[in-house]
């Protein structure tokens, strides 16, 4: 199966395959423990991903798709555990065959996928018949600190000095990454608020259209004939989300990608979203205009700031009772800038977009807090 479909079958509150789905009035599918978790937390059982009330008290069990998952997942489960072949990291599938070009082994979905096009394959069996094989297992730390670990095959007569220089050096990198595993301890942190943000349609500026799952929005040209709304915004293309926060620690992060022209921030529940005041007052933001980085708070006007690399996603923690709100890059873990402030009402995540060509889109969070053992 491949990783869209996979996607179809994942829980949009824990982003895994489903565990006892269930089913609510709005035709929205969730794990029925990460459903009545949700709920726990919220004085009315509304759809985490809509907020529509549900109609039902007990949600309806879906057997099929419960027997589907389970399948899906003792099937994973097998072939992970056996030894017939290694499994492609990005679909889950069989490691079939090797592309000559990448010099690397690679599944049956790799294969029709745009990084291959017009490239040439072939069993894994014959590559390893026909030639010797040596094993690189070459170690890089990502972005995210997570080790990565890739297997790359090289034919024997490919050896070269510079190849034996590589291993060398990474052979001592892997030491170095043993010993630093053996001291560190990685574990989840269960975050309070650490749920599914969507975006209020209510407030969305008549420019702006959402997606139908609410957690993006795209700028257009055509100002779309929308009911008249105290809440909406009239003049900046901007968007709150559903939930506001007056207590606890939240985490959220937005996928900019190649969007030119985008803000991100927080505003308080007062702050007037009629007219070209927004911005005056009661917001915490990063901007990205004319290719520059910027951030404005109450208490600081725009302030420039520079980044190695072109920002991918922004994220977003906010802690509500130390009146504390920071922004970093969760791709590299550097932060661009923080607030302290004391928060005296309800405060609302927000979006700006004046960009038709590249819609922000809200993901979910998933942190790992890393301890160091000091012997």
């Amino acid at each position: 199966m491949d990783s869209k479909s996979v996607e179809g079958l994942s829980c949009p509150v824990c982003c895994e395959i489903f565990k006892d789905p269930v089913l609510l009035s709005c035709s929205h599918s969730f794990c029925k423990e990460c459903l009545q978790q949700f709920w726990k937390t919220r004085d009315t059982q509304v759809c985490p991903v809509c907020r529509r009330r549900s109609s039902k008290q007990e949600p309806l069990s879906i057997l099929s798709l419960k027997n589907l998952c389970d399948s899906l997942i003792k099937e994973r489960n097998e072939r992970r555990s056996s030894g017939s072949g290694e499994i492609c990291s990005l679909h889950s599938e069989k490691l079939k065959l090797f592309c000559l070009e990448d010099k690397q082994p690679v599944c049956l979905v790799c294969r029709d996928s745009e990084k291959h096009v017009n490239h040439t394959f072939r069993p894994i069996s014959e590559v390893l018949s026909s030639h010797k094989v040596i094993t690189f297992f070459f170690i890089s730390y990502a972005k995210d600190s997570d080790l990565l670990v890739t297997c790359l095959l090289f034919p024997e007569n490919d050896l070269t000095e510079e190849l034996n220089t590589a291993l060398t050096s990474l052979q001592n990198k892997l030491k170095h990454a043993e010993k630093m595993k053996a001291e560190r301890t990685q574990f989840e942190v269960p975050m309070k608020g650490n749920t599914p943000l969507t975006l209020d349609p209510n407030t969305a500026h008549p420019r702006l259209t959402l997606s139908s799952d609410l957690t993006s929005v795209l700028y257009s040209d055509l100002c779309q004939n929308l009911p008249v709304s105290p809440e909406r915004f009239d003049s900046y293309p901007c968007v709150l989300c559903s939930e506001g926060f007056n207590s606890g620690t939240h985490c959220w992060d937005v996928e900019v990608g190649d969007n030119t022209l985008w803000n991100v921030g927080i505003t308080t529940a007062s702050n007037q979203r009629k007219g070209a005041v927004f911005f005056n007052t009661n917001v915490w933001l990063v901007w990205y205009i004319d290719s520059k980085y910027c951030s404005q708070s109450p208490d600081q006007p725009f302030t420039l700031f520079t980044v190695k690399e072109k920002l991918q996603r922004v994220r977003v923690q906010l802690d509500c009772d130390r009146g504390k709100v920071s922004f970093s890059d969760p791709l590299t873990n550097i932060c661009l800038c923080s607030f302290t402030t004391t928060f005296t009402e309800t405060v609302f995540p927000f979006l700006y977009n004046h960009c038709t060509t590249s819609p922000l889109r809200i993901l979910p969070v998933k942190l790992i807090v890393t301890t160091e053992n000091h012997s």
